[in-house]
Formats: C-alpha cells, sequence, structure tokens
C-alpha cells in the first residue's frame, strides 16, 4: 500500500491553489476546475470543490473545518522558505524554530485554516 495523497475540500479551489502555488512554486495539475494536484515525488496534494464530494451530503467532509492535519512539506532550508512566503502568509503560527527532535520547522495555515508545516531534518 501506498499513500497516494492527502484532498482538501474547498469552497474557493482557485483561492487555496494560488496558495500553494505560492508556498510549493510549483503548478498544478487542473484536470477540471473544481480539481488540482500538486504532485510531487512522494506524493500528492489535491485541492478539490465540495462539489466533488457532493454525493456524500450530510458525511461530506466541510471546508475550513480541520483541526487534526497538518499538511506537511519538507524543504532544504525552513529559514529561505519562511523568508521568500512570509508576506504572503496571514496565519504565521509557528516562526522558524528548531524542535526538540531536530527537525527545524515553520508552520502557518492557509486561506482555509488548514495548519501548514514547512520543515527540514537535521544533518547528520
Amino acid at each position: 500500500m501506498n499513500l497516494a495523497s492527502i484532498r482538501i475540500i474547498t469552497d474557493d479551489v482557485d483561492r487555496l491553489v494560488a496558495f500553494y502555488e505560492t508556498v510549493t512554486g510549483m503548478a498544478p495539475a487542473r484536470p477540471a476546475p473544481v480539481f488540482a494536484e500538486f504532485r510531487t515525488e512522494n506524493g500528492t496534494l489535491a485541492v478539490a470543490s465540495t462539489a466533488t464530494v457532493a454525493m456524500l451530503g450530510d458525511r461530506a467532509p466541510k471546508p475550513g473545518r480541520n483541526d487534526s492535519l497538518i499538511i506537511e512539506f519538507m524543504v532544504a532550508d525552513v529559514d529561505a522558505e519562511f523568508d521568500r512566503l512570509q508576506n504572503s502568509l496571514d496565519d504565521v503560527v509557528l516562526v522558524p524554530t528548531t524542535m526538540p527532535w531536530g527537525n527545524r520547522s515553520t508552520l502557518f495555515r492557509d486561506p482555509d485554516g488548514n495548519l501548514v508545516n514547512l520543515f527540514s531534518r537535521p544533518v547528520p
């Protein structure tokens, strides 16, 4: 089994796609206006409209209600990425910090309130 992707359900696909284009520096695949994928070497971050899960009715995911998931991207230089993104971030949760386990991390929220972590592992 391989983890293929994490999908964020949103009311504003274009807004989230623009945000993650800025964060990742990547252009997404956009097979339809209601869906986008940022395909990386290790997995995919998908962004989809609420219309893509409408058939689930009351059990469908609801945008902006995530309080238990962190979307994580491993980067070479957390401080450089933070400097690059700082003016694009509305909600910085943690400025670049070395964690007790050695990772360097910065955390912020995307426009829907999802927590994003950019981190690097210590060099052995």
